[in-house]
């Protein structure tokens, strides 16, 4: 699931910056990565219907994270930065 020519971010030292631009960097990185994943399945000769559904809840799930960021703590936030940032490192390493 890695994409060789996508450069993650580096979200580390996430106690030393803005939580919340943090976590709000790391769930949008997230998204367009499941975006882009959805765009390449349905360019397939014979799509996965089941790859691009799945591909679309966790999307919405990310999205989701990113409207709650207005109403969360900066734990939680610190935490969610972490959360995401750890999965885009997990999606996008060869």
């Amino acid at each position: 699931m890695s994409d060789p020519d996508h450069q993650a971010p580096d979200f580390s030292g996430l106690e030393g910056g803005d939580a919340y631009q943090m976590a709000e960097d790391a769930v949008r990185e997230v998204a367009g990565w499941y975006s882009a994943q959805i765009i390449a399945e349905r360019r397939q000769p014979v799509p996965d219907d089941g790859r691009v559904q799945e591909l679309r809840d966790r999307r919405g799930a990310a999205l989701a994270d990113a409207a709650r960021l207005t109403t969360v703590g900066p734990d939680e936030a610190s935490r969610l930065a972490a959360l995401y940032a750890a999965r885009l490192k997990e999606l996008t390493e060869p």
